[in-house]
């Protein structure tokens, strides 16, 4: 009898835990959306098509969210300009960048830990041209 009592008593358990699971993991997206608004979570992703979208970026960052930066859509040397202004930016909040792709940077502020890197292809050809120039 005592163990039909224990295999009822963990039976009611598993199944209340199992409501407060789906209660937990059940948010709608628009609070979910409202929490991010309030904590500044947010992945910003950004094709900027001028120098002058650069401060919109910085905004971003200035609010705690992060930023992906696809460069393709603007010229060699205003890329150069945005790169250098958001370098400053990041370093002035204690953020970061990271490079993710040809042309693409990951700009994080102070709040988020990057971890990982991505290497290019670029970097596994200079590598190999490195270790063949040393035989």
């Amino acid at each position: 009898m005592a163990i039909s009592k224990l295999k009822k008593w963990f039976s009611d358990e598993d199944e209340n835990n199992a409501m407060s699971e789906d209660e937990y993991y059940n948010v709608s997206e628009a609070e979910a959306l409202k929490e991010a608004d309030k904590t500044g979570n947010k992945m910003i992703l950004l094709e900027p098509r001028a120098f002058s979208e650069s401060q919109q970026i910085a905004d971003h960052l200035k609010s705690r969210n992060s930023v992906v930066v696809n460069l393709k859509r603007v010229t060699s040397a205003q890329a150069k300009r945005i790169i250098d202004f958001l370098s400053g930016c990041i370093y002035s909040i204690g953020g970061s960048m990271q490079k993710i792709g040809v042309g693409i940077y990951l700009c994080t502020p102070k709040n988020v830990n990057i971890q990982g890197k991505i290497t290019d292809d670029a970097d596994k050809t200079e590598k190999n041209n490195e270790e063949e120039m040393e035989w």
